[in-house]
């Protein structure tokens, strides 16, 4: 197990020899790049290969260029519906959260995600939930918000595509979901949002979407770049990219902020959220995937009762 981790991690050299330099390295963000880095090569283990450095560069500078350019980045994925804007107006409405329990009995996919959703591990309730009004009831405003906007970007992330892309969109999905709910509930003891920081989790992973599907027309044969390095890169680019989007689909501008500072969250509150939903989700995916046990330095050191316990909470999420 210890060597399939080291090999995931990039080897000896990439990997904090002791608690003691881990907590060091947590200072400069060490310890997150370190689990980006084996998160990346996790989700491309079938199809990474070691790339030239001009492919590498050539995808890297496509995805640049497309942050700079979020109308036509926003064109190579579907339109966020039109449900996002309306959930955001609704925040502090309290009149339109009855507007959209009416919606939500209108619309039978949605009727079936709610009671779904109520029935799940999450909630656990004492006796199943048959009907839209117990659903609502056990997921409260927030919940109802969280459901629908989840609702409204899996298709926008699990996207029709081809190659790798096909294969890993399933992946980076169900860390967003997972991203999102951690994110939401670090939220309140930074003082930040908790709607706004699942928003932003739900959001973050959009851009890296746009560069795998990117990498797939650079490549051949369903490979990608492998290398820890560039995983690095596209997750930081595409992080960036990810916030041009949303500052062009008019979301909040903290939510975009947020997205683009995650990497370095610095005093910013909701991008610190953020930042700590994304370790712990992509902790829980390599937990599960076998890739990092339990005790492993990340959970035990890396993390404090709290976040050890959300860890623990997003096991109950389904894929």
């Amino acid at each position: 197990m210890k060597n399939w981790i080291s090999r995931l991690r990039g080897g000896p050299d990439n990997a904090a020899a002791t608690p003691a330099a881990a907590a060091d390295d947590e200072q400069s963000g060490g310890v997150a790049a370190e689990i980006d880095a084996t998160y990346y090569r996790w989700l491309t283990a079938s199809a990474g290969y070691d790339a030239p450095a001009d492919v590498e560069t050539r995808i890297l500078d496509q995805v640049r260029a497309l942050a700079r350019d979020p109308a036509g980045a926003a064109e190579l994925v579907p339109r966020v519906p039109e449900v996002i804007p309306q959930l955001l107006r609704s925040l502090q409405d309290e009149a339109s959260n009855a507007e959209l329990a009416r919606q939500v009995a209108q619309d039978v996919v949605l009727v079936a995600e709610v009671i779904r959703e109520a029935n799940s591990a999450y909630y656990r309730p004492m006796s199943p939930v048959k009907t839209v009004e117990a659903a609502l009831m056990m997921l409260g405003q927030n919940g109802l918000r969280m459901l629908l906007a989840r609702v409204a970007f899996r298709p926008i992330i699990k996207l029709q595509a081809t190659g790798f892309t096909r294969r890993a969109a399933p992946l980076v999905w169900n860390q967003s979901e997972k991203c999102a709910l951690a994110a939401s509930l670090m939220a309140p003891g930074l003082t930040a949002g908790a709607f706004e920081a699942y928003l932003s989790g739900l959001m973050q992973n959009l851009g890296v979407i746009v560069g795998l599907r990117l990498a797939d027309r650079v490549c051949e044969d369903g490979k990608v770049p492998g290398s820890s390095e560039f995983g690095l890169q596209l997750l930081d680019e595409g992080r960036k990219l990810s916030a041009a989007i949303a500052t062009h689909w008019d979301f909040p501008q903290p939510v975009a902020d947020a997205i683009a500072h995650a990497g370095d969250p610095g005093d910013e509150n909701l991008a610190q959220a953020l930042a700590l939903g994304d370790r712990i989700s992509k902790l829980r995916l390599l937990i599960d995937a076998n890739v990092v046990d339990e005790d492993d330095d990340f959970v035990t050191d890396g993390l404090d009762n709290f976040q050890r316990r959300c860890l623990g909470k997003l096991s109950m999420v389904e894929s």
